[in-house]
């Protein structure tokens, strides 16, 4: 062991009359190790975050939506689909027909956005008919049969999200009506259209606003409820490489020709993206200052360990030990500390992540979107952590090694 590092862990080991700077030091290094466990737990989140609700949107939705400019919707869908869908990077395609309506059971009632859908195509595109937790989608094929109620009215069947089933009361089997404002001109002015259906189907894909707002329908079934005959809205598309879907949209958009625009996942979310990034620097700043005030604990430590130790230090360099290497001593001591606490709050921090990421804390899915709490540790955000946690510490110790450097042997040693 080198000369200046045996004697920086031997400060280390306080003796009875040092107490109070020993007990400085262990808080140092706890409040050292507390910092950077907090880093890594709210990167960890964060990260968390971001990756849920990346991938469930990627995995709801379509990587890119093709609509008329105009917001009138396509016409000519089956044509332009079968032309599209030949484009490179295009790997699926499905046309779909929104709109939104009031859904109603009994006294309850809710707003959702109805999609109506060709199953089979909706599939490659979006996930969220695979995220089924009661009854099944295929009563959705084009050619299912409706039931016919006891009042003899067809009723076609139905596919919502669970958070919209709870909030009406609907389970599989449930007969909800539909309320259309695109509804029917009368002399006594236009009057909503009104449709019954039967819930086949209830998903549940852990992302609040799909949950909650979203039901799926045969595409005829929505092209009747909402008066747009052999219409779509759009057509969704998938493409080999999710995050080139700015590019591979504005392709598909000069392929479709003038009068249609693109939209895709990153510009529909870019916002939310955003604001998760921005969370993520402010709270690596915020919890970042808990290290910080961990280092003016190793300032204070070291600072009241040169006052106890200007004898020895006097002595040593009365023997020959040169200043730059009672600087390195404290240095070393400082750096010790910060070594310390380092690993300890590494080890505390992902055990922490381990067991969040075991047992899912529950979220509020209204506030959040998502139903827990994601982990998400990497490797790179520890060696982040630790840069700082050592950087700023060794910070921390610049003025008190200097200090030490600078003691005069004879000045110290006059009165002893």
């Amino acid at each position: 062991m080198r000369f200046e590092l045996f004697i920086a862990a031997r400060y280390l080991r306080a003796k009875r009359r040092q107490a109070v700077v020993g007990v400085i030091t262990v808080i140092s290094i706890v409040g050292v190790a507390v910092g950077v466990a907090s880093l890594i737990i709210a990167l960890a989140i964060t990260n968390g975050m971001t990756r849920d609700l990346r991938d469930r949107l990627v995995s709801s939705t379509a990587h890119v939506d093709l609509l008329r400019v105009q917001n009138d919707g396509i016409r000519d869908w089956r044509a332009l689909t079968e032309r599209l869908r030949h484009l490179p990077h295009v790997t699926a395609d499905a046309p779909g027909l929104y709109e939104p309506v009031l859904l109603s059971r009994g006294s309850l009632s809710g707003g959702a956005m109805l999609k109506g859908i060709i199953p089979g195509d909706e599939k490659t595109v979006s996930g969220l008919l695979d995220h089924l937790k009661a009854g099944s989608a295929a009563d959705l094929a084009p050619d299912a049969q409706d039931t016919i109620s006891v009042a003899g009215e067809a009723t076609p069947p139905i596919v919502i999200g669970s958070d919209l089933a709870d909030s009406i009361d609907a389970t599989v089997g449930s007969t909800v009506m539909a309320i259309s404002p695109q509804g029917t001109l009368t002399p006594y002015g236009l009057l909503p259209k009104l449709q019954r259906f039967r819930v086949v189907g209830i998903f549940h894909s852990g992302f609040y606003q799909y949950d909650s707002n979203f039901g799926f329908l045969r595409l005829k079934d929505a092209q009747t409820l909402f008066s747009e005959p052999d219409l779509v809205s759009l057509i969704s598309f998938k493409v080999d490489n999710l995050y080139h879907a700015d590019r591979i949209a504005k392709e598909i958009e000069q392929a479709a020709g003038p009068g249609f625009m693109t939209t895709n996942w990153m510009e529909q979310n870019r916002e939310l993206f955003h604001a998760l990034r921005l969370e993520q620097v402010v709270t690596f700043i915020v919890i970042g200052l808990i290290v910080c005030v961990a280092a003016l604990n190793i300032l204070i430590a070291l600072t009241m360990m040169v006052m106890e130790k200007t004898k020895d230090i006097a002595v040593l360099m009365s023997l020959g030990v040169q200043p730059a290497q009672i600087r390195r001593i404290f240095l070393m001591q400082g750096f010790l500390i910060s070594v310390i606490g380092t690993i300890f709050g590494l080890i505390l921090g992902y055990l922490i992540c381990w067991i969040g990421g075991h047992y899912r804390f529950p979220l509020s899915a209204e506030v959040y979107s998502i139903d827990y709490l994601p982990f998400a540790p990497r490797l790179s955000d520890g060696v982040l952590v630790t840069a700082l946690s050592l950087g700023v510490s060794l910070l921390a110790t610049l003025y008190p090694s200097s200090s030490a450097a600078r003691v005069l042997p004879a000045e110290a040693l006059r009165y002893e």
